[in-house]
């Protein structure tokens, strides 16, 4: 269920995670970032779903420029998951600057996610976050795409949820941010010449080439999820039971 026009929104909610389980509904959500949205918007966040802690990817310059809309008894945590990276190809300045070969840099992003220190410690608190406190949570990055594709990934991951899901998951940014894309693409025409405009489009959408290159990193740096975990993110060896305990019905 998407909230009318909140970019991105959706709950990872349903999906069948370990021992045939599924993931509970109304607790884990993902977006876009939470910036000038309507009264409705505000009011649907807020009571519809009753979101009590928001899980921020976004550096600092983002969170400046694009306030989120935050209310009183909302916990809101900050993690900037690129700030060691060199190649940042996630915001929304970082891809209308970027020059050369967008596809290429977008999986360079996706091996950083996965092994730089920025992003093992921000996932390691976010999922830790998720366990020790376990209320209606959104999480998001400027597009809800590539550091927030990443977390929702590790979350299934860590339920047990099947990789044919994790990759539906995925690619449903595809439809969901369109609209979104749309009007960027059209703000941005007469600024930038064709080619330009060409590599933002790409920049703006997933392919499943993305996540597969996060997952191949992994395994070829940490030889499998698991020793990942513990050894790259520095979870407790029974992390995956913990989140399954609690997330999973």
């Amino acid at each position: 269920m998407m909230v009318k026009d909140i970019t991105n929104w959706r709950s990872l909610g349903g999906y069948v995670g370990a021992n045939g389980k599924k993931v509970k509904e109304n607790m884990l959500f993902r977006c876009g970032q939470l910036f000038d949205l309507s009264l409705e918007q505000k009011e649907a966040v807020r009571n519809k779903y009753q979101i009590k802690q928001l899980i921020d990817f976004r550096g600092a310059d983002e969170r400046k420029e694009y306030p989120n809309y935050i209310w009183n008894g909302l916990t809101y945590i900050t993690l900037d998951v690129l700030e060691d990276a060199a190649t940042n190809q996630a915001s929304l300045d970082e891809i209308i600057s970027a020059n050369g070969d967008v596809a290429g840099n977008m999986l360079i992003t996706y091996k950083q996610l996965a092994l730089t220190n920025s992003a093992r410690k921000g996932y390691q608190q976010f999922l830790l976050t998720l366990v020790a406190n376990p209320v209606p949570t959104a999480f998001h990055c400027f597009a809800g795409k590539d550091r927030t594709g990443v977390a929702a990934a590790l979350i299934l991951k860590c339920l047990g949820v099947g990789n044919h899901d994790i990759f539906t998951d995925y690619l449903k940014t595809i439809e969901a941010r369109s609209k979104a894309n749309n009007e960027i693409l059209k703000l941005l025409k007469g600024k930038l010449d064709a080619v330009q405009l060409e590599s933002v489009k790409v920049a703006l959408t997933v392919q499943p080439s993305y996540l597969e290159c996060y997952f191949k990193t992994i395994k070829q740096n940490y030889g499998d999820f698991d020793n990942y975990l513990v050894n790259g993110l520095k979870l407790p060896t029974n992390f995956k039971e913990k989140m399954q305990g609690i997330y999973l019905e």
